[in-house]
């Protein structure tokens, strides 16, 4: 399959063809539901999503390491180090061993993807080694624009666009938000255990919450009223964003419209998931059921063929047709 992907694109150097996979190999293991809605892209455009998200995961995966010698020190460092070789990167420079910057500066460069969108993301990524939580949900947002916010950007221009990008981008934008909001409400426990809480500080004292009546909940298995009406804000305030979002969809280009319209499925249905256990993510890990994440994987199957029929059957007739459902057949 990444053959295939990586012919479909164009991608013929051998170091680049390698670098690619690299990413490809990172969505697999860390990004599930992510990895799932990729697949439902044309092959084509798949690498260059894969490239983004392997960056992506890199940098956050140096903000997260727990290891015995990943000290603030060593982990600012290794972020700066990073910044360093994807600024060259970015400005024509050919880094040789990092195979992840590899890939994203030539998906930078095919699609013309704003530098500034990969700065701004680094700020936020250094400010994960420092701040530990956020008074308002104002200064919430200004941490997600560069952590998320800025996805959305970076992903518009690969994705395409039947509206100007200027119009789209408000709602590419908040959908990234979106995202990141429901993996903070899902993670709030193992953020805890890493010293930060990224549920606003106003949204939590409006329940009578504070960190002491967090941890105190996280050690003790134990539930809190409190704790519970804090949560739910949250889920409140995390539809709310995807509700800005959503109008975004009907402007992508048609063949990639299920592939995010099922992302965004499968992440409010963390938001059900949560619901539906009790607000316990104190104590573990929500997941959508399985049955449920295979009725929303079939239901964007079910869309791509639609769309990648109707793309090539006015220009291309019947062979087309078979290929694009040859296509949906390896995207499931």
């Amino acid at each position: 399959m990444t053959v295939r992907e990586l012919d479909a694109a164009g991608i013929t150097d051998p170091d680049l063809r390698a670098a690619y996979t690299r990413c490809r190999n990172l969505n697999a293991r860390h990004g599930r539901t992510y990895f799932l809605a990729t697949r439902l892209l044309p092959a084509d455009r798949r690498p260059a999503v894969h490239a983004l998200y392997g960056f992506a995961r890199w940098a956050d995966d140096i903000v997260d390491d727990t290891g015995a010698d990943a000290t603030p020190a060593v982990r600012a460092a290794a972020l700066t180090r990073l910044d360093r070789l994807l600024r060259r990167a970015l400005t024509g420079g050919r880094p040789t061993a990092e195979p992840v910057v590899l890939a994203l500066a030539d998906t930078a460069a095919r699609y013309a993807i704003e530098p500034a969108h990969f700065t701004d993301f680094m700020a936020s990524m250094r400010a994960d080694l420092t701040v530990t939580d956020y008074a308002t949900y104002a200064d919430l947002r200004a941490y997600m624009h560069g952590s998320a916010a800025v996805i959305g950007l970076q992903m518009l221009p690969v994705l395409g666009t039947v509206t100007g990008r200027a119009e789209a981008a408000p709602h590419a934008a908040a959908l990234g938000v979106a995202f990141q909001l429901t993996n903070f409400l899902r993670d709030v426990g193992e953020d805890l255990d890493r010293g930060r809480i990224y549920l606003p500080a106003d949204l939590l004292a409006a329940h009578g919450v504070q960190r002491d009546l967090l941890l105190w909940s996280r050690h003790t298995g134990r539930h809190d009223p409190r704790v519970t009406a804090a949560l739910r804000a949250a889920e409140d305030l995390t539809r709310a964003v995807y509700r800005q979002a959503e109008p975004g969809l009907a402007m992508l280009d048609p063949v990639a419209r299920p592939c995010v319209r099922t992302a965004y499925r499968l992440y409010r249905n963390i938001l059900d998931a949560i619901a539906d256990g009790g607000y316990a993510v104190l104590h573990r890990r929500a997941v959508v059921p399985r049955g449920r994440r295979a009725a929303v994987a079939a239901d964007g199957l079910v869309r791509v063929l639609a769309a990648r029929l109707g793309a090539r059957r006015a220009s291309a007739g019947p062979v087309a047709c078979r290929g694009a459902a040859h296509d949906v057949e390896e995207a499931g």
